[in-house]
């Protein structure tokens, strides 16, 4: 990526302060920079470095007041941060822009592929697949039977889809996430054996949603485990079959949801969250790391926190009485020792 700050101010907008000519050809930290990079200064802490950086061109917010001489040309956005997310996102599409068949790999002759595809070696399609338009397989990705995958989506190396599994468009899935494996469901036997149960059904994931790395998400038992569109997963988590995500939600890493529970739109779950099945997660509701929710949700917009989970402001309460507990031992144990003093005194 070769571009003049000319260029850039162009596409974010922007005003130019220096020399328009100038040319970068890589993106870097501000306090890393060198001569012929781009870079960004959005938050104030990290001014002195504007004044060191080797940087040739900085992006920073319009209404930031310099106070010593800089070198490298800048041009001044409304939002630097918001602006820099965009460059980097260019940069990304032209570097994963990628096009045509790698061999060896295996396309099933039943299978359909679209327009302007990349499939990388030694991926495997399956029977009666479907790849949509500008779509990109990365090596060693497993596309099972009867999977249909949208246009302008990403398979990152190593993803596996199960058979019948379906992919909307504009779905990032990345390494080593599995879609589409059975669920975890088993029915106990007198003689302490579990049978297992088949799991029939599959996995629907809608638009724009992306799915970090190591991420596995269980077929329905019966009918379809459901991601709805824009939702954002983590590396690491855990979805059981026919659990339901709503619209835009996020969850972050090792977080483990069990069978058919139904998460509404707009919830943010931290972290090694751990969530009982057959429940559900009111809309908009906010879930702290670590906590354990083993009841539906009912409250829209509401923080929870703990294990098991409870209002975020009782649980911020219950922790500074639990951090005080030995203050208050000590305080119970003064006053035994006092009313012991006076109660033998009494009898004497």
């Amino acid at each position: 990526m070769q571009l003049t700050a000319h260029q850039i101010a162009l596409l974010l907008n922007g005003t130019v302060e220096g020399n328009p000519d100038v040319s970068v050809n890589q993106l870097a930290k501000i306090e890393e920079a060198l001569p012929g990079s781009l870079s960004f200064l959005a938050n104030p802490k990290y001014e002195q470095f504007l004044y060191q950086t080797q940087a040739s061109i900085v992006i920073l917010n319009e209404d930031f007041v310099i106070s010593q001489p800089v070198n490298p040309t800048l041009i001044r956005v409304k939002d630097a941060y918001s602006a820099f997310s965009v460059l980097l996102d260019k940069y990304n599409t032209i570097k994963l822009n990628k096009t045509g068949i790698e061999q060896p790999s295996f396309i099933h002759p039943s299978a359909s592929v679209g327009e302007n595809v990349y499939i990388g070696a030694f991926a495997y399609i399956g029977a009666n697949a479907v790849i949509g338009n500008n779509t990109r397989i990365y090596p060693q990705t497993y596309v099972g039977d009867n999977v249909k995958i949208g246009d302008d989506c990403t398979l990152f190396s190593g993803v596996k889809v199960y058979a019948d599994c379906e992919l909307h468009n504009r779905v990032i899935i990345h390494s080593s996430t599995v879609i589409g494996s059975d669920g975890f469901g088993f029915a106990p036997q007198k003689d302490g054996s579990y049978t297992k149960i088949s799991q029939i059904g599959n996995v629907i994931i809608e638009n724009d949603v992306e799915i970090g790395a190591n991420t596995c998400i269980d077929r329905a038992t019966m009918g379809s485990t459901i991601i709805r569109s824009g939702v954002k997963l983590d590396n690491l988590l855990q979805l059981a079959h026919n659990v339901e995500v709503g619209k835009n939600t996020v969850i972050a890493s090792q977080t483990g949801v069990s069978g058919s529970a139904k998460i509404g739109e707009n919830c943010i779950i931290g972290g090694q969250v751990g969530i009982v099945g057959h429940i559900s997660i009111a809309k908009g509701s906010q879930i702290q790391a670590k906590s354990g929710i083993g009841r539906s949700i009912e409250d829209e917009g509401k923080k929870w926190a703990g294990a098991p989970a409870t209002s975020f402001g009782n649980n911020m309460r219950a922790q500074v009485i639990f951090q005080r507990l030995p203050e208050l031992e000590k305080t119970i144990e003064d006053l035994r020792a006092k009313l012991e003093s006076l109660t033998k005194a009494e009898n004497q």
